[in-house]
């Protein structure tokens, strides 16, 4: 730091004060000014420690320190980007779960001692940052369906598969020891995380880890500190899971009255409760994992590597945070998001939405804790689905599917003002499912009679409507498994025969808002809908009219206030970069507001922001921005390469300017090189790659089939989150050509100096 004030060095460079970075990546020093009645002029520099000298002044206008006329210690936090003389710094990163990374120490699934060798391979090839995606706890049903990163049972606590065993202890017993030895070897065989198995698996050992060590552990200080400092959530969590695997359920709603609020968290977690080992195993687990996640942290640190985490939008529906504070939430409600290249009738992700009007009345105290705990292990952190800060896609309680969702909070047209709009307004004929004889034909074909006859009514004017017992996607979903589970051989029918029923539903133009009698949000996409269709010609230009101005126009200036309420105190709770997942339907305020709180943007180049361009380019992304190829959401390069081949050809031509060229049937290296490297160009802080994409350079490391490489399907409900890395990274880092390749691509790019 340099500056006018002679205790800022009276800009003479020899006199610069160092800033320390015992709190990093907070850079920090306390200075007493000498003369405190002028305004101090001061910008950073780029300090040589070992030769005592400035390299580097930062360029633009001078910073000021206001006069105030009083003596005083400044205590000076390095505030906003170092301006660089030359261009900005930016950086490269590889994105991978946690629970993807393969070594041989590892037990069927990546552990947080594995981000170590993740971070060699970045050290390895020039980069500077390590993604990983949310690594909370999600234990609510001990199945495949807690592989789903997404729905945490606690905002806090780390997820129990991420333990390494043996950094913990040794297992005394040799048997067991020779259990876990087979059961190593036989788990890192398969080619993808097998969730149940390998969770079995952990929570025997850590059964037998935990007796084993009880003793020296609670009387372990270490671990008293860790009690003192997070005893806030530790309690709850451990009294939490303690619980569920008592009742055999997470859903709190189940158990008996008496643990159906937290009342009893103390006495339950009281170490001289006659129970106390349903609870401390938990304590046990937390501590350790706590332990190890640190000290890989720590190491990426002392080598260079950002870590960068990954906060879920939503909370669990069965979590301890919504068993211990149900009321910053609407548990009546599902928060998802609407129709998008992802899945066409939207996602409903079935967490409850938050209550924020409850969350601001104590200055949102809950989001500045989580994002405090999260700055205890990340540099930077991606905010998943960023536009929950503006508005979140809120979907009934009785809906499957997001069709019928709406966005909260929202201004929903009154029934005068479509009247008005409209010229009519019809709650049968806009509100209720539009089915008619010709409609079911149309979707179930020869079965339509039967279909009418099971489910359906006469309502009337050639109208039909559902019956009662399945007027609700709820309703058709509980009556389809039923029949599932009695007639298993006939599961796609019964399949089919839900996918048709649960479109009938969505048949409507206008949902009725839950809050305000009388007020109803356009349907999203209900130009696509047959009862769209089949309005008259005067009706649908001006319903098309009416839905531009509700979802571009009307809301504007008021998703703007909302982010500009909410983001801050979530922003300025902590220092770590702060990135948005803002894909999607985007308001135009978005980009605005977060350049404002320099808050990082998304830029996909197959999923631009502009939705009248097919293709963006990284060289249009702006500087407080990341750029990748794609995400866990998507398809790998190779795989969206091979989904459409005109799409493919029109981007080979235009985006890699291969013009009157045939695109390759398949995504060769040559072509991923191409891509990788219009990213590392372009003029975005970041450009943080799928480390399948990194891989996709080489024909002899990545895998033969490219669907095998992808780690998320939205489109597909009952996904199973099990993708694992091909390769051990030990391995990984002994592919001296295809390290090096990498390497001097990121440094052309001049993305490759740290600081």
């Amino acid at each position: 730091m340099l500056g006018s004030d002679a205790a800022l060095g009276a800009w003479d460079a020899t006199k610069a004060v160092p800033l320390s970075d015992a709190d990093y990546p907070t850079w920090a020093a306390e200075v007493t000014l000498a003369t405190p009645e002028a305004d101090t002029r001061y910008k950073y520099g780029i300090w040589d420690p070992t030769a005592r000298q400035l390299l580097e002044l930062e360029t633009g206008d001078d910073r000021v320190i206001p006069a105030d006329g009083h003596a005083r210690t400044l205590r000076v936090l390095a505030d906003d980007h170092f301006r660089y003389a030359a261009a900005p710094w930016r950086g490269a990163g590889v994105a991978l779960p946690v629970f993807a990374l393969r070594s041989h120490q590892g037990l069927g699934v990546g552990e947080f001692p594995d981000l170590k060798l993740l971070v060699d391979w970045a050290v390895a090839t020039g980069l500077q940052l390590v993604q990983v995606l949310p690594i909370n706890d999600t234990v609510a049903t001990h199945t495949w369906v807690d592989s789903y990163p997404y729905a945490a049972i606690s905002v806090f606590a780390l997820h129990p598969q991420y333990l390494n065993l043996e950094a913990v202890a040794e297992l005394r017993d040799p048997a067991a020891r020779q259990q876990l030895a087979r059961l190593r070897e036989e788990l890192n065989a398969k080619d993808y995380v097998d969730y149940e198995p390998v969770m079995n698996a952990k929570w025997e050992f850590i059964r037998q880890l935990y007796q084993q060590e009880k003793t020296a552990f609670l009387a372990d200080p270490d671990f008293q500190l860790f009690l003192a400092e997070q005893q806030a959530w530790l309690l709850p969590y451990a009294a939490f899971c303690g619980l569920r695997d008592r009742f055999g359920t997470a859903d709190f709603s189940q158990w008996p009255a008496e643990f159906r609020t937290p009342a009893q968290v103390a006495d339950l977690t009281q170490e001289t409760s006659p129970s106390f080992d349903e609870f401390g195993l938990h304590f046990f687990t937390q501590f350790h994992l706590d332990k190890q996640l640190r000290a890989a942290v720590a190491y990426a640190r002392e080598h260079g590597v950002v870590v960068k985490g990954d906060l879920p939008i939503g909370i669990y529906r069965h979590s301890v945070d919504a068993w211990t504070q149900p009321e910053l939430y609407h548990m009546h409600q599902q928060a998802g998001a609407p129709p998008d290249d992802f899945s066409v009738t939207g996602q409903n992700w079935r967490f409850p939405t938050y209550n924020w009007e409850r969350m601001a009345a104590d200055g949102y105290q809950w989001w500045q804790q989580r994002m405090g705990h999260l700055a205890r292990y990340f540099d930077a952190l991606r905010i998943d689905h960023i536009l929950g800060f503006f508005r979140i896609w809120e979907i009934p309680g009785h809906s499957v599917e997001g069709l019928l969702g709406h966005f909260s909070p929202a201004l929903p047209f009154s029934r005068p003002e479509i009247e008005q709009r409209l010229g009519w307004f019809d709650y049968g004929r806009l509100c209720e499912p539009y089915i008619r004889w010709h409609i079911l034909e149309d979707v179930f074909h020869g079965q339509a009679q039967a279909v009418f006859e099971e489910f359906m009514e006469d309502a009337g004017y050639g109208a039909i409507r559902l019956r009662e017992p399945v007027r609700t996607q709820r309703q058709i979903e509980a009556v389809i498994n039923e029949k599932i589970s009695q007639n298993p051989a006939n599961t796609d029918h019964y399949r089919w025969l839900r996918a048709g029923l649960f479109g009938l539903v969505n048949e409507v133009l206008f949902v009725p808002d839950d809050q305000l009698p009388d007020h109803y949000h356009p349907r999203i996409t209900l130009h696509l809908s047959r009862s769209f269709r089949e309005l008259d010609e005067y009706a649908r230009p001006r319903l098309l009219a009416l839905y531009h101005d509700f979802f571009y126009q009307r809301h504007e200036g008021f998703w703007r206030e909302q982010g500009l309420t909410k983001l801050p105190p979530v922003r300025w709770a902590t220092n770590m970069l702060i990135c948005g997942e803002d894909l999607g339907m985007v308001p135009a305020s978005v980009p605005g507001v977060m350049k404002d709180l320099g808050i990082l943007g998304l830029h996909i180049q197959r999923m631009p922001s502009d939705p009248a361009t097919e293709f963006g380019h990284p060289d249009h992304a702006p500087y407080l921005s990341v750029v990748s190829p794609g995400s866990h959401d998507m398809s790998t390069l190779r795989g969206w390469w091979e989904e459409d081949h005109e799409q493919t050809q029109r981007f080979f031509e235009t985006i890699l300017g291969h013009w009157h060229e045939a695109a390759p049937e398949f995504c060769e290296p040559w072509v991923a090189r191409e891509i990788v490297v219009q990213h590392l160009y372009s003029p975005a802080m970041w450009a943080i790659f799928p480390l399948q994409d990194l891989v996709a350079l080489s024909a002899q490391l990545r895998r033969q089939d490219p669907l095998a490489e992808q780690i998320n399907v939205p489109s597909n409900p009952t996904h199973f989150w099990k993708y694992r890395f091909h390769i051990p990274l030990e391995e990984l880092a002994g592919q001296a050509g295809f390290n090096e390749e990498v390497r001097e691509l990121v440094s052309q790019s001049g993305r490759e100096q740290v600081y």
